[in-house]
């Protein structure tokens, strides 16, 4: 059986159809699999070790944890990325460390905290409560107003949502619109409005363009009782975060 797992192992590196498989039969044989998997990691590409992730998180196995961690360093952002949502989702305590020293490691390398490698691990941080987001009032209140599943805010209150983080000192990243029919959520296409703000900037600069280009995506944005908008935001905290 050993071998049959290691072969299914380095699969996981094959054409999509042969990974895919690959994949499906080590779900199937659950935690059994899990030591192989991991001690074949180091030899696997980025696509094997994306794959791998995956079975990581199907099977729920905590001894994926030290692996997950050890592929915080790889040289793939996405694996880096995937590796962190996976130890959130695993409920991996011991990863809030390694976590803060990835995010730390994307800031030093110039990423902007928009783009999903950073993003994925302040979502980690945030699952493992070793980040708390601010949430001003207003913004907690009209989130109250919706139903419990809503994903997101009512879109008829986004530009109160847009000033009351901007008031707040908070950087919106981007937004995202849902909408709700029947039950089941739908993503929903917004205004196609693209922006970058300058990184170098000091933050009230940051905080004063994010608002502008939020004002103006929310003058342009879908509105309906079924649409929704999630923005995601930062602190003054993200960006320049302890040592």
């Amino acid at each position: 059986m050993t071998s049959r797992i290691e072969q299914l192992v380095q699969q996981l590196d094959g054409e999509a159809g042969a990974s895919y498989d690959a994949r499906a039969e080590l779900i199937w044989m659950g935690s059994e699999a899990i030591p192989a998997i991991i001690d074949g990691l180091p030899s696997l590409g980025g696509f094997g070790q994306l794959t791998a992730i995956e079975v990581f998180e199907e099977v729920g196995d905590p001894r994926c944890g030290p692996a997950l961690i050890g592929l915080l360093d790889s040289d793939n952002p996405t694996v880096r990325e995937w590796a962190a949502i996976a130890l959130a989702s695993l409920e991996i305590d011991d990863a809030v460390e390694p976590l803060r020293r990835a995010y730390r490691a994307c800031l030093d390398r110039a990423t902007p905290p928009d783009w999903t490698e950073p993003d994925g691990i302040r979502w980690a941080l945030t699952e493992l409560g070793a980040r708390s987001p601010v949430v001003p009032p207003l913004t907690a209140r009209l989130r109250a107003t919706a139903a419990d599943d809503a994903p997101g805010w009512p879109s008829a209150h986004f530009t109160e949502i847009v000033n009351d983080l901007a008031d707040h000192a908070q950087v919106i990243l981007y937004c995202q619109f849902w909408r709700v029919d029947a039950g089941r959520t739908y993503g929903i296409s917004g205004t196609a409005l693209d922006w970058e703000l300058d990184w170098a900037a000091p933050w009230e600069h940051l905080v004063d363009e994010a608002r502008t280009w939020s004002l103006l995506e929310a003058s342009e944005a879908p509105v309906g009782d079924d649409i929704f908008v999630a923005p995601t935001w930062i602190d003054r905290t993200d960006l320049y975060p302890e040592r």
